[in-house]
């Protein structure tokens, strides 16, 4: 079973470390995609549906739109880290085996990259709110407060990419993953459009998700909207992490008895 004490040890920082070394050698490529990718959304989508859509839920589209493209950002970076890169570690480049002969062992490679995994997705969130404040769809001061919480859904977003990692055969498995949960995860979970317009058979099922926890406590710190009380903040931050823990030491096991093969 996993030992969360020995995260406190921090012998995982040397992998996190490893992946950060590495992607800093493409710096500018990879900080000019964070910026490039939100900023055709918003302005695709934000200006351009906004249009003739203009408010949704009392606030300007735009803003509803950008307070929840970051919250499926935070998904998708951290998702797609923790698999297609986490995969050509584990698999191609053969790095973790090179990792495991040296003291550290499995669990210290499964902390190291989910969190490296959630330090890519929190990079890609903060670029993401810097366009929106400089197109003026985010102007609230509780926006720094988002953050940590976009930091705890890379985590878990992470954690649950990381068991699909553990049981990929190739690349094409991940093909699944994106399309039948990823995928209507972003679509029914209130990026693009209130939850409150699905039928009601549809919005019982998105609330046993991750994501739609996500975006109920991260938009209204976006649009300087008062959340309801502190026990609706740690209801979702408990779902939120319940799921983060629970694939993380699914994830561990099974890479632990795929590396141990």
């Amino acid at each position: 079973m996993i030992n969360l004490l020995e995260l406190f040890q921090w012998r995982w920082f040397s992998v996190w470390l490893r992946n950060f070394k590495v992607w800093q050698k493409n710096l500018m490529p990879a900080l000019l995609g964070n910026f490039g990718e939100p900023v055709l959304i918003l302005l695709a989508l934000g200006y351009g549906l906004g249009y003739f859509v203009e408010s949704m839920e009392g606030v300007p589209y735009l803003s509803f739109l950008a307070s929840g493209i970051l919250c499926s950002g935070a998904m998708q970076t951290a998702s797609f880290e923790a698999q297609y890169s986490a995969y050509t570690r584990m698999n191609v480049q053969h790095t973790w085996r090179g990792i495991l002969a040296t003291p550290l062992d499995i669990q210290d490679i499964v902390f190291g990259e989910i969190f490296w995994a959630a330090t890519k997705s929190f990079i890609h969130v903060t670029a993401v709110l810097i366009v929106a404040v400089l197109l003026g769809a985010i102007d609230s001061v509780w926006s720094i407060v988002a953050l940590p919480v976009l930091f705890l859904a890379g985590l878990t977003f992470a954690s649950m990419a990381m068991v699909m990692t553990a049981l990929a055969k190739n690349y094409d498995f991940f093909l699944y993953y994106q399309t039948l949960l990823l995928a209507p995860m972003m679509f029914l979970s209130g990026i693009f459009f209130p939850l409150s317009k699905m039928p009601e058979l549809i919005q019982s099922l998105v609330w046993l998700l991750p994501l739609i926890h996500v975006v109920e406590l991260v938009r209204p710190l976006l649009l300087n909207q008062a959340l309801p009380s502190i026990d609706y903040i740690l209801w979702h931050l408990l779902v939120i992490a319940i799921y983060g823990l629970v694939f993380f030491t699914i994830a561990f096991m099974l890479l632990r008895r795929r590396l141990s093969q």
